[in-house]
């Protein structure tokens, strides 16, 4: 049997967070968790833009409210958990969806490489900071979207910013941050599991999916070439965001777990299982990442009460 849409459970009462839900898998994601009657923080950097995707998406089971977050902000980040804290008791899923792909070199407000800062470090640092009201809700998830780019992402703690630029490439930057996403989720876990909590910590990613998030590749002469191919091979928006709202809401998915397509390479399909490469365990790499994150976000990430 394929996993659908329609395997989604009813999410009535749940309240969930999707980051960057304006577009992409992040807007298939809020419309499908909403109209299945979750109520859903649309998380945006722009809030004109949070705005239209709710307009787009229209009439839903639940409820959808649009919210500012710019994850390349420790301010903003700061203020969005104030906000949501103010307004809720609890959490239910916080998808970690929103993410950029193979930037220029580029810093973040406080001096972090973009695609890093924003993919990763980022997100750890509004997971911490949302962490108490997710612990004081039962059977919370976590959801972190990696990708296949995971797979040529190596980890170097002695630059792990390309301090200056030195050693960037666009696509080394984005293999970094979709393998720490990886080494996140899996530490997160373990943690979790040490402290005897009842949080699911996932991962999942899309395959090949139509978004924008490739629009920094659009001009590159064998991008052209290779874009008629890629349609044919690629999935929708839609098709790709099923692995990330099948680790959000399969009452079958546990702790640990990574969801992608079912197909050739995982490019497409339906969404299954999937085994993640040897970097994304090592548990060294994941205890540094840990350590850096906390140092670089001035985060500390509290586990027990």
């Amino acid at each position: 049997m394929k996993w659908t849409v329609n395997d989604i459970p009813d999410q009535t009462g749940k309240v969930v967070i999707v980051t960057g839900g304006n577009s992409g898998l992040g807007y298939e994601s809020v419309k499908a968790l909403a109209d299945k009657g979750a109520e859903v923080i649309l998380a945006s950097r722009s809030l004109e833009r949070g705005k239209e995707a709710k307009a787009n998406i229209g009439e839903v089971k639940g409820s959808i409210t649009v919210m500012e977050l710019d994850l390349q902000n420790f301010d903003s980040i700061n203020a969005f958990v104030e906000s949501f804290t103010k307004s809720h008791n609890k959490l239910d899923i916080l998808l970690n969806n929103a993410g950029i792909m193979t930037t220029p070199y580029f810093l973040t407000k406080e001096g972090l490489e973009g695609q890093m800062g924003t993919n990763h470090m980022g997100h750890f640092m509004l997971t911490a900071k949302l962490f108490p009201i997710i612990r004081k809700t039962p059977d919370a998830r976590i959801i972190n979207v990696s990708s296949n780019a995971h797979k040529w992402g190596k980890m170097d703690f002695d630059n792990l910013m390309f301090e200056g630029g030195k050693d960037y490439t666009p696509m080394k930057a984005y293999g970094r941050s979709k393998l720490s996403n990886l080494l996140f989720t899996y530490e997160l876990q373990r943690r979790i599991s040490d402290a005897g909590l009842d949080i699911e910590v996932l991962a999942a990613h899309p395959g090949g999916s139509m978004t924008n998030l490739a629009r920094h590749l659009e001009d590159k002469w064998w991008f052209k070439l290779l874009l008629p191919l890629a349609e044919r091979m690629m999935q929708d928006a839609a098709s790709g965001a099923l692995p990330q709202l099948r680790a959000a809401t399969d009452p079958g998915a546990v702790g640990g777990e990574y969801y992608g397509p079912s197909g050739f390479n995982e490019i497409s399909g339906a969404p299954v299982k999937v085994e993640s490469n040897a970097r994304s365990h090592n548990l060294g790499d994941a205890e540094q990442l840990w350590s850096f994150s906390e140092k670089l976000t001035n985060t500390t990430f509290e586990i027990e009460q």
